[in-house]
């Protein structure tokens, strides 16, 4: 799920507010042998069959409304929201990720849930409540959540037990982190003891949290990098680059960390829960908690469902969504162990799917999370991030150089 963290967002909101308020737009749904249809647009693949069940399972409840999937992948799906915006075709319940939510809220694309739930007396309290932060937009609950990921510390056990090195555990901090890293790196063998990723979420956002600094702060007005905390903390990252500790950003650029860590070559790595269907397949890899720093922190995303506000279909719409954040449906997610659940309580069914691996980690996480920043500039933030910070992590550029020209052009974003 990291795919969403690394790349850039082109909608343009401008169009899509008009569209969405537009009163000549038209239902991507109707009526259909007598029942309505209501059309449900994601991204996964993976998740079709989970989907199908909870449908059926709705259709049960609800045998009068019909739900129309509409799959898209992940690198074409906001493109396409925003082209079917500007045609008033959204789907009328559909995925939405945090760093998109302000945007689309602002834009008046998708409907505020909260009048509708405090009417129903549809409890928030359901979700961990930094998703329900997340998902929050001017005082107004957008998006019921699904699911969320948090960060935890993978880990070889083999590459352990070889080098006499106990696992890590909750009493991990960041020194603990370092002198793993050097004890467990062995040139000759071609194993790396850490891999410093160039990543936002499970990366520098989780370390400069951790060391009490801020990505952007609470007035949205500016970004943190600049600052102390998260100097230090990006010159922490770095340097398992510089001491030899972790592949170069060139080396995990032509060949994935996941891959190297899959394949026994990296000791340690950040990774989210969304990697437990690929690492689960070897038998040496397991979690822990991420180690802490001046505290425990954690970044934390997850998906929602969301409205549409061009639907013709509110009420049929607000009762899937509903039953989408429903422990019922919840409980189908957990049992294919892809995704963690948000539904409060859920959780424990997705941890059993997979019993060799210690997924309570992220579980835990979410006690200490922090949610992803959203802002309408997201995206163009995220890419500055990119375009700048692999400077750093290449060595082309001190850390204090790229620091204080990514401040600049974040600030400037946030100013439009």
């Amino acid at each position: 799920m990291r795919k969403w963290v690394i790349v850039l967002l082109t909608v343009i909101l401008g169009v899509l507010g008009l569209s969405g308020c537009s009163d000549s737009d038209t239902a991507s749904g109707g009526e259909k042998d007598g029942k309505v249809e209501i059309t449900y647009g994601f991204w996964d693949k993976k998740q079709v069959p989970a989907i199908e069940e909870i449908i059926k399972l709705f259709n049960e409840k609800y045998p009068d409304i019909e739900v129309k999937t509409e799959i898209t992948p992940y690198g074409q799906y906001f493109q396409k929201l925003e082209t079917a915006a500007t045609g008033g075709a959204l789907p009328d319940v559909l995925w939405m990720n945090g760093a998109h939510v302000v945007q689309y809220a602002e834009g008046k694309v998708i409907l505020p849930l909260s009048g509708m739930a405090e009417k129903d007396n549809y409890s928030f309290d359901n979700y961990p409540e930094s998703l329900i932060d997340l998902y929050t937009v001017d005082g107004n609950v957008y998006g019921i959540p699904k699911d969320y990921d948090t960060t935890g510390l993978w880990y070889n056990k083999k590459i352990f037990d070889e080098a006499g090195i106990p696992y890590p555990d909750e009493t991990w901090n960041w020194e603990k982190l370092k002198e793993a890293a050097k004890q467990l790196t062995d040139q000759e063998k071609g194993i790396w003891g850490y891999a410093a990723l160039m990543a936002n979420q499970g990366g520098y956002y989780d370390f400069i949290w951790q060391n009490g600094g801020y990505i952007i702060s609470e007035d949205g007005k500016s970004v943190g990098f600049d600052k102390p905390e998260a100097l230090e903390s990006l010159e922490y990252n770095v340097s398992f680059i510089k001491e030899g500790l972790s592949p170069t950003q060139a080396q995990m650029t032509e060949t994935a960390a996941s891959e190297l860590f899959s394949s026994g070559k990296i000791a340690m790595m950040f990774d989210g829960p969304w990697m437990v269907p690929e690492y689960k397949k070897n038998p040496d890899l397991d979690v822990a908690v991420v180690p802490q720093g001046k505290k425990r922190a954690v970044s934390i995303h997850g998906l929602s469902n969301v409205i549409s506000s061009n639907t013709k279909h509110k009420e049929e719409a607000w009762k899937f969504v509903q039953f989408l954040g429903s422990k019922e449906a919840a409980e189908v997610f957990a049992k294919t162990g892809t995704v963690i659940p948000a539904f409060n309580g859920t959780q424990e069914a997705w941890k059993e799917s997979v019993p060799n691996l210690n997924l309570q980690a992220f579980i835990d996480g979410a006690e200490y999370s922090v949610p992803l920043p959203s802002v309408e500039n997201t995206g163009e933030i995220w890419q500055y991030e990119t375009d700048i910070l692999k400077k750093a992590w290449s060595e082309e550029a001190s850390i204090e150089e790229a620091a204080e020209d990514l401040a600049k052009k974040a600030n400037e974003a946030l100013a439009k």
